[in-house]
């Protein structure tokens, strides 16, 4: 289907593939993996040729249809969401304007082979739109979003209508970046079970290695200019990438020692006759041998300790009788009546659920950023509550540089321990010195997740903490997260970390909250969810 031979392409200088080969068969599903920068989305730009090559071929059947769904979606005008699901361009609309203009010019009879291609195209946008609702739905919106235009929505949910409208199509090769980034929970497991069994091929990029590890068979990973291949899923790629590397370091090191061996008894014996020739041959042996490089060891997810927050009390925060509501058109939408919850110290919190349960709600009340209606939230005594959301940019200094931000949250930090934090959050060398004015959204959510670790208060409240970060630097957050002796709640679609870190689950539907001590796995196998985890959270 797909074929990439001796691919090399520079850019700004810096060559990031050379000798890249990749082969990608009809139904296969392929992760494409590597820091950040590595040049993923680059290559995704080259197989859609809207980027050229330094030289090698990018080769694909003439009939294979390639699919894609870029980070960003595209602007929309006034298409609503069904229409841009379906995208509403083909026949059938090019027909509804010649009816139209037909009608304009005062022309009543259509041709019958208009006609004919008319009822024909309505047939056929009839199923397209029944199956792009079906799509949507499992995407997370209701009917009544159906018709409500697409730019009166965030962007996040104009994104899942871009992928609704690839999964209509059912493109052969279908390019993901990043799909996972803008679902909740719930919709990501929809679209997990459903690429299982999608008929084409997948090229993915994503940082939710629980995702890759469910759907992916192949794995190539960007390194040192080339594209190297791994059988299995994301974990077994790790495990043999690890063991690749243990081989290749144990045959450069046996060389090296060869190496050695051979030029010390050159070194030893070239001066004396009886084995000047005996010496040469050891010499010449080295130089007729083919060197192996030193292997690169794996990245590896950066350690560091973050500061341990003051000692709360036993309770942190505290709900008694809670009615939520929001104003509408026809009354009020009730989230919660008589909600009544204790956070605990020391407990590591997430809340399930499906979407517009009032998961986000929940913790904006538990922050005391909401107002309710009725009821009482009381904080345990010495509390010091931080509430970290995907949207913070508003609390970032413009005229602060990356590392001034960083510092002033912890007067205390020293520059090279800022500077290795913000390392592992892909803030590198130079890019520390930029103002966070000129940032882009992802950067801005990075800083202030940065600012949290360096200062962290002792009830920390999170919303979908991992969305803009690459695969290590999630793993730096969790084994951060993991040595935090404070208290945690948090929202997250990421399914390893939650598996990491939670102690405790509150399963969030229906203006019900409901506890469950123990881990995901427990919450899981304890309601039955073990088969299809996806029902039992929308149960």
């Amino acid at each position: 289907m797909l074929t990439i031979r001796k691919l090399k392409k520079t850019l700004g200088g810096r060559t990031l593939f050379e000798e890249a080969d990749m082969q990608i068969n009809y139904g296969e599903r392929v992760a494409l993996v590597g820091p950040n920068g590595a040049g993923k989305s680059t290559l995704f730009s080259l197989i859609l040729k809207r980027d050229e090559a330094d030289s090698g071929s990018i080769e694909r059947d003439e009939w294979t249809m390639i699919g894609h769904l870029a980070q960003e979606g595209e602007s929309t005008g006034e298409e609503t969401v069904l229409d841009v699901a379906t995208g509403r361009v083909g026949e059938l609309h090019a027909l509804e304007r010649q009816l139209k203009e037909l009608e304009d010019a005062g022309q009543t009879d259509l041709p019958e082979y208009s006609e004919a291609s008319f009822k024909h195209a309505a047939l056929s946008d009839t199923k397209v739109e029944a199956k792009a609702k079906k799509i949507l739905g499992g995407l997370g919106y209701k009917q009544e979003d159906f018709d409500r235009k697409a730019k009166e929505l965030s962007g996040g949910w104009v994104m899942r209508a871009h992928l609704a409208r690839l999964l209509v199509m059912e493109p052969d090769l279908l390019l993901l970046d990043e799909p996972t980034n803008h679902l909740d929970l719930v919709s990501l497991l929809w679209l997990q079970n459903y690429l299982k069994t999608y008929p084409g091929a997948v090229l993915l990029i994503s940082h939710d290695r629980q995702f890759m590890d469910e759907i992916i068979e192949t794995v190539y990973e960007i390194a040192e200019g080339r594209l190297h291949s791994y059988s299995g899923n994301y974990t077994a790629f790790l495990e043999e990438r690890e063991a690749r590397y243990e081989r290749q370091n144990a045959a450069y090191k046996n060389q090296q020692k060869e190496i050695a061996d051979l030029r010390e008894f050159y070194d030893r014996f070239r001066q004396v006759a009886s084995k000047a020739s005996q010496a040469m041959s050891k010499l010449k042996q080295i130089e007729r041998m083919d060197l192996i490089e030193k292997p690169v060891p794996p990245r590896k997810p950066f350690r560091f300790q973050i500061p341990q927050p003051p000692r709360g009390g036993q309770r942190a925060v505290i709900l008694e009788g809670i009615h939520m509501a929001y104003p509408t058109s026809h009354g009020e939408r009730k989230i919660y009546e008589g909600l009544d919850l204790t956070i605990e110290r020391g407990e590591r919190t997430v809340l399930v659920g499906p979407n517009g349960a009032g998961k986000s709600t929940l913790l904006k009340i538990l922050a005391g950023l909401l107002e309710f209606q009725k009821g009482k939230r009381i904080e345990g005594p010495n509390a010091k509550i931080g509430y970290f959301s995907q949207h913070r940019a508003a609390t970032l200094d413009p005229n602060k540089s990356i590392l001034d931000e960083v510092k002033a949250a912890n007067g205390e930090l020293s520059e090279n321990d800022a500077r290795g934090i913000l390392g592992s959050f892909l803030f590198r060398k130079d890019d520390i010195f930029k103002k966070t004015s000129v940032l882009s959204g992802g950067e801005k959510t990075r800083l202030n997740l940065v600012k949290f670790l360096v200062n962290p208060p002792n009830l920390l409240l999170m919303d979908e903490p991992t969305t803009h970060l690459d695969i290590h630097t999630v793993e730096s957050l969790i084994l951060a997260l993991a040595n935090y002796e404070g208290t945690l709640v948090f929202i997250s679609h990421d399914v390893h970390f939650i598996k990491k870190l939670a102690t405790k689950v509150l399963h969030v539907n229906s203006g019900t909250v409901t506890p469950h001590l123990g881990t995901y796995d427990d919450f899981l196998e304890r309601i039955g969810g073990l088969d299809n985890e996806r029902a039992a959270l929308t149960a």
